[in-house]
């Protein structure tokens, strides 16, 4: 091993995820609200029939990582659409707000 490959080697980040956060958590919506010093991200589990949602997690950031999030998720959505094909956000004519429509409690 190199010199430069040994600094790089120890300079590397080293993230850790617990059992629990590694399951990850289903989001079916993300609401979004900022700051002038914070972007606040609410993901959402919404189910069908019900008049409430669940926020499943919240993210906080800095405007700056915000920024850096939507490019990393633009370079990532045309990897996806490049391997798999476009993503089509109409697939039955438009969608509203929800994945399902949400009018009464059936089940």
């Amino acid at each position: 091993m190199t010199n430069d490959e040994k600094q790089q080697q120890d300079n590397m980040l080293q993230i850790e995820i617990s059992p629990e956060v590694a399951q990850g958590a289903y989001a079916n919506l993300a609401m979004i609200a900022h700051s002038t010093s914070e972007v606040i991200i609410d993901f959402v589990c919404m189910m069908p029939g019900l008049p409430k949602a669940n926020v499943k997690s919240r993210i906080v950031m800095a405007p700056e990582h915000a920024k850096r999030l939507l490019y990393a998720l633009q370079d990532n959505i045309n990897k996806y659409e490049r391997n798999f094909g476009e993503i089509d956000l109409y697939q039955s004519g438009p969608r509203t707000v929800a994945p399902f429509k949400i009018n009464k409690g059936e089940a």
